[in-house]
């Protein structure tokens, strides 16, 4: 075996190749081809003392000189129909246009960004579509309803999410309480600390910092776990098999979810206010009998059903992001994470705009 060589003529025109231009033979002689051919390009091909030669030492010679078989010399008919071959084979693809980054460049982000979000919103008009026909199958036929795999789901989105949910509502309305405390008592006021902690934990915080941290925490597992199966070609398995993936992966989810916000959200609402006693008992020393008794002659039931009815919308919402995103997965990695993360961006989103869409309907029928 005859290692690969090359030579350039002293006037740059001919490159002669010497050697077994092989997949095995030619080692690094194709990246020192296109270095050398970098400073100087030739013009024809001398393949006279030519040893083996295959397709991948024919492709590294066509690449490497951006030549056709036409600019071959030394009467090598094998390699001239090699060459040709392996020339028809490889498409033909311009070199891609380099613009500036400039306003140009911007234009066409900012278009593709557009593109991008009415794309997206066609297809999840689509999802709630096919998800809407698999509510009313279940409706008309409710024996098919998978109740093993959604009571697994309500203990993974739902009971595993307890202890995160209380604690973090528990410090959310102890800092409410503590921040009224300090301010209302420059005023006087600190006995509306309790109307307060009430208002913002019952009919804001409490369903908001629960559908926050369901969107990060079920929006996402809903995704990956969908997102690992398409890769793993799991889900079209099934529908080859018969079985609809959506009663199977996306009814268990969306009715785990429907089921546990509203729970998550009343016990959410039951930490934060535990969090305002705990803080105006020890800042302002007002007993935990004096805070309830001001909370239901002043704040009322009223406020706790305004935060509640919030809860089974968002639920709808973070498991309708969380499964679609998950099965938009293509046939990588790289995928499965950009999906990932645009769930949980998305359902953050939603849920804020949710939660201020839902402040203006209560404000406009003075609710």
């Amino acid at each position: 075996m005859q290692p690969a060589q090359f030579e350039l003529g002293r006037d740059g025109e001919e490159l002669a190749v010497t050697g077994d231009w092989t997949s095995v033979g030619m080692g690094r002689a194709a990246d020192r081809l296109e270095r050398a051919l970098r400073r100087r390009s030739a013009k024809r091909v001398n393949v006279a003392g030519l040893g083996r030669i295959d397709t991948a030492g024919a492709y590294a010679i066509l690449h490497a000189t951006g030549l056709d078989a036409s600019a071959l010399r030394g009467e090598r008919g094998d390699v001239a129909r090699l060459m040709q071959l392996v020339q028809a084979a490889v498409p033909n693809r311009p070199p891609p246009i380099r613009r500036p980054n400039t306003l140009y460049s911007l234009l066409v982000r900012t278009g593709e960004g557009v593109a991008k979000v009415f794309l997206d919103l066609y297809h999840t008009a689509a999802f709630v579509g096919r998800l809407a026909i698999s509510l009313g199958h279940l409706f008309v036929n409710p024996g098919r309803f998978r109740w093993a795999a959604a009571v697994a789901q309500m203990e993974r989105a739902g009971l595993d999410a307890l202890p995160i949910v209380a604690v973090t509502n528990f410090f959310v309305g102890a800092t409410i309480a503590f921040l009224g405390a300090t301010l209302l008592t420059q005023f006087g006021a600190s006995a509306f600390s309790v109307e307060l902690v009430g208002i913002a934990v019952l009919r804001e915080f409490g369903v908001l910092v629960t559908g926050i941290i369901l969107a990060g925490r079920s929006a996402s597992s809903f995704a990956a776990e969908l997102g690992a199966m398409k890769m793993n070609q799991e889900v079209d398995a099934m529908e080859t098999m018969g079985v609809d993936s959506f009663d199977a992966l996306v009814l268990p989810r969306f009715t785990a979810m429907l089921t546990m916000m509203p729970l998550l959200t009343f016990i959410a609402m039951i930490a934060g206010l535990a969090g305002g006693v705990v803080v105006v008992w020890a800042v302002l020393n007002l007993s935990p009998a004096f805070f309830f008794q001001r909370l239901l002659d002043n704040v009322g039931p009223k406020q706790l059903w305004v935060g509640i009815v919030k809860a089974p919308v968002m639920a709808v919402v973070i498991a309708a992001i969380g499964c679609r995103q998950g099965l938009e997965v293509g046939g990588d990695v790289e995928q499965l994470g950009r999906r990932v993360t645009t769930a949980v961006v998305q359902s953050l989103f939603a849920i804020i705009v949710l939660d201020a869409i839902f402040a203006l309907i209560f404000m406009q029928l003075n609710v």
